[in-house]
Formats: C-alpha cells, sequence, structure tokens
C-alpha cells in the first residue's frame, strides 16, 4: 500500500511552509533517514528525512510552493514490490484549486475607486497623497490602471481616462497624464451618464481601507515575505493588539561592570572567552528573576503559568528578520558558560542552523540594541512571555554623588510588561533586583 508523506511541522508556532526545494524526484528509491526535501520554516530553512522506505511514486507539491499547511500530503512513496504506476493521489491532494483561476478572479475584482480624502499640501493634492494605485471602470467593469487622483480630475473635467496614454509605472495614468491631455485638446469628453454614473459611485467608496502599492513616480522593487517575516508580523501584530503592554524604564551605572569585564577577560584570555557585556545582563536578568519569581510568569487565560527556571529567549538579528535562542537556565550558569552557550546559539542562527529545540520555549526575553548606539527604546513582548527587557547603550552622562556632580558610564533599560501577569510593582521589583546585580556585579558570582 502507497505511503503518504506529509508537510511536517517543524517548529512550534509552525502552521505553514514553503516546500523550498526537492532532493529526490518520481521513480528514486530511497531508504529511512535519506534527506529528501529542504522545508522554509518560519524560523529557518531545514532538511526533511524519510521515516519509510520506498519508490518515490508521485510529488504532488512542485519545490517552490508557499503556504502549505502542516499536515498536507506532499509526496506518495511505493512500498516494496509494488507498482509505482498504480500509485494514485488522495483525491484531495489531487485537485488543489488552481492558483492562475483565484489570480484571474482578482484580476476581475471591482477595487475601491477613492482612498479617503487627502489634505491638500500648498493648496494641492499630489498623486503621492493617495495609495490606491489600481482602480476599475464603474460603468464598462473594464479594467483602467489609474491613480484615484487622475481619475478624479478627470472625472471633473469631463475627461474620459480610457482615451488617455499613461505614463506611470506599467502604464498607470497619473495626475500629469491628465493635465497633458486637458493642454493639448487631445481629451474627450466622458458620456453624461457615464460621468453621472462615476460621480454616484465616488462617495460610496470615501473612506474605503486603504490599499496598499506604489506610489507614483518612485522607483521601487518588489519582494515577496519570507515566512519567518510572516510570522514576525503576524505574531508582533497579535501582541500589540491583545497584550496590555506597560513600560517602566531604570538607568543603570556600569562602571564597575565594565572594570570587572575588563578583570575576568584578562584571566580568561588563555581559554580564547571573551565576556561581553550582553553576558553580564543576561545573567543579571536571570538572578532578577529567581529574585523576584512574580516577574517570571505567564498569563494563560484562566490561569497563570510561574516557572521555576530562568530560561532567557535573546533577540538575534539576522537576515531578513530576527530569532530568539533560548539560553536555558541561565540563573544556574556562571558567565563563562553563558557566554559559550550565546555565541554558539548565534552563529547557528545567522547561519540558518537552529533546531527547534534552540528557539522554543523561554520564560522572559531580552533585546539589546546598545552596540547600534540606541540610547531607550520600548520592546514588544513576545507572547506567551510576561515581560521583555530592552537594553539601550552605555554613555557617559553627568550623575550626582553625594551631592557633587560626577560623571558615570549610565545604560538605559525599559522593561515591557503584560499588565494581565504582571503588576507595575512587580516589574518594578524586578528591575531594582537587575540595577542591583548590574551596579554591584561582584555579587553575581556569589
Amino acid at each position: 500500500m502507497a505511503i503518504e508523506i506529509f508537510m511536517p511541522a517543524l517548529s512550534p508556532t509552525m502552521e505553514k511552509g514553503t516546500l523550498a526545494k526537492w532532493l529526490v524526484k518520481e521513480g528514486d528509491t530511497i531508504s529511512s533517514g535519506d534527506v529528501i526535501a529542504e522545508i522554509e520554516t518560519d524560523k529557518a530553512t531545514m532538511e526533511v528525512e524519510s521515516i519509510d522506505d520506498g519508490t518515490v511514486a508521485k510529488i504532488l507539491v512542485a519545490e517552490g510552493t508557499d503556504d502549505v499547511p502542516v499536515g498536507k500530503i506532499i509526496a506518495m512513496l511505493a512500498e516494496e514490490g509494488e507498482d509505482v504506476a498504480s500509485v494514485e493521489a488522495p483525491a484531495a491532494a489531487a485537485a488543489p484549486a488552481p492558483a492562475p483561476a483565484v489570480e484571474a478572479k482578482a484580476e476581475q475584482a471591482v477595487k475601491p475607486v477613492v482612498d479617503a480624502i487627502p489634505t491638500p499640501v500648498n493648496g494641492q493634492i499630489t498623486d503621492a497623497q493617495v495609495v490606491n494605485p489600481q482602480v476599475t471602470d464603474a460603468v464598462t467593469g473594464d479594467r483602467v490602471k489609474a491613480s484615484p487622483l487622475a481619475r478624479r480630475i478627470a472625472s471633473q473635467e469631463g475627461v474620459d481616462i480610457a482615451a488617455v496614454s499613461g505614463t506611470g509605472p506599467h502604464g498607470r495614468v497619473i495626475k500629469r497624464d491628465v493635465e497633458a491631455a486637458l493642454k493639448s485638446g487631445t481629451a474627450q469628453a466622458v458620456a453624461p451618464a457615464t460621468q453621472a454614473a462615476q460621480t454616484a459611485v465616488a462617495p460610496a467608496t470615501v473612506g474605503a481601507a486603504p490599499t496598499y502599492g506604489p506610489h507614483d513616480d518612485i522607483p521601487y522593487r518588489e519582494e515577496r515575505l519570507s515566512n519567518m517575516r510572516k510570522t514576525i508580523a503576524k505574531r508582533l501584530t497579535e501582541s500589540k493588539q491583545h497584550v496590555p503592554h506597560f513600560y517602566l524604564t531604570i538607568d543603570c551605572e556600569m562602571d564597575k561592570l565594565m572594570e570587572q569585564r575588563k578583570v575576568l577577560n584578562a584571566k580568561l584570555a588563555e581559554t580564547g572567552t571573551k565576556l561581553s557585556v550582553n553576558d553580564f545582563i543576561i545573567r543579571a536578568s536571570a538572578l532578577a528573576l529567581k529574585k523576584v519569581p512574580a516577574a517570571n510568569v505567564q498569563f494563560a487565560g484562566d490561569k497563570m503559568y510561574w516557572y521555576e527556571r530562568a530560561d532567557i529567549s535573546v533577540a538575534v538579528a539576522i537576515e531578513g528578520g530576527l530569532v530568539t535562542p533560548v539560553i536555558r537556565g541561565a540563573d544556574q550558569k556562571g558567565l563563562g558558560e553563558i557566554s559559550a552557550d550565546m555565541k554558539d546559539l548565534a552563529t547557528r542562527a545567522r547561519d540558518g542552523k537552529l533546531m527547534p529545540e534552540d528557539y522554543a520555549g523561554g520564560t522572559f526575553s531580552i533585546s539589546n540594541l546598545g552596540m547600534y548606539g540606541i540610547k531607550e527604546f520600548g520592546a514588544v513582548i513576545n507572547p506567551p512571555q510576561g515581560a521583555i527587557l530592552a537594553v539601550g547603550a552605555g554613555e557617559q552622562r553627568p550623575v550626582v554623588k553625594d551631592g557633587a556632580l560626577a560623571v558615570a558610564t549610565v545604560m538605559s533599560c525599559t522593561l515591557s510588561c503584560d499588565h494581565r501577569a504582571v503588576d507595575g510593582a512587580v516589574g518594578a521589583q524586578f528591575l531594582a533586583a537587575f540595577k542591583g546585580y548590574i551596579e554591584d556585579p561582584i555579587t553575581m558570582l556569589l
């Protein structure tokens, strides 16, 4: 009996994936453990191994196909002794909805004529102020590529926009084309019935939701979103819509930390280990979570999860987005072990070699933009976690010590909290504990 191969779930958040590449073809004989395909998940591109022996009878999803749902049948294997030609695809997999037909329908759909009434600039409205890039002739149903501003001017001046030659992107009619037609006298008048119909349609579409597209006369390139970028957009939009954020900021003096780091790095020089400021921040956050366990929580509807271990997710920027590999049990690790783990995870993240277990879970997140010179910022919470710490740059600032003005290296840190799980007082207690460890780093070693 033929064996079905399904689209696997290769990460905890994966719902769909891109079948990036087939490494086998129909007729190939494969064994359990052979790599058969590359799948692009929301985190990385990963290899998929076969769990069965057999001959590839049918490939049902072509390589390069986007948004393949987890669990969809992507190929069929013939078992040993089974006739490959007799293998038939299941009915559901054999007749997918053809994409061209969908696109064709989309092309014929009537789109809004007017986005909204823009505010004039210096008494004039420009094409760039109107974002709806494509409109449809309301009377004939024929598609006319014209900007809403060009259509509005044509309607006001009684010009048949279908008779105007467009010079915008892809032949779209823009404001200057209508004005040129009026100036040259080549514009054709619109029949009264047509003009009335257009006037009747416009008020019904004022205030419609904006349609995204390129502006007139501005060079651009179009780039399809990767699965990673789609997931980032989806999860962070959900976070800001559904998680009640509040923010607490504290300043930490770093002079003692910088001195201690210099001493430790000198002692570790022979081992090749070099501690970063971020390693101290991870360690201080983990210890602060142990000291204030009410901050190491997650909201879960009718219950709360209180974690007894600090698993710190650390945001790492990679090409096309970011990932958050996890330092597990950071409260139980020394600075040297945290440093080694972080270097390994960051390297594999940038090489696209992280495994799902490397970034799954995490009880608390850190996002550090200090290396880019950012003084202060508020990070978006990474659901379902209850908080994220945004770390700014350490810089010399004037401070008052013992009633006298002095200069100190100061770092601003902002804690974003989910108010359903973390109250203001709890967030303040966490930051006070964190500040204590940063300003007196020797206590991290106790």
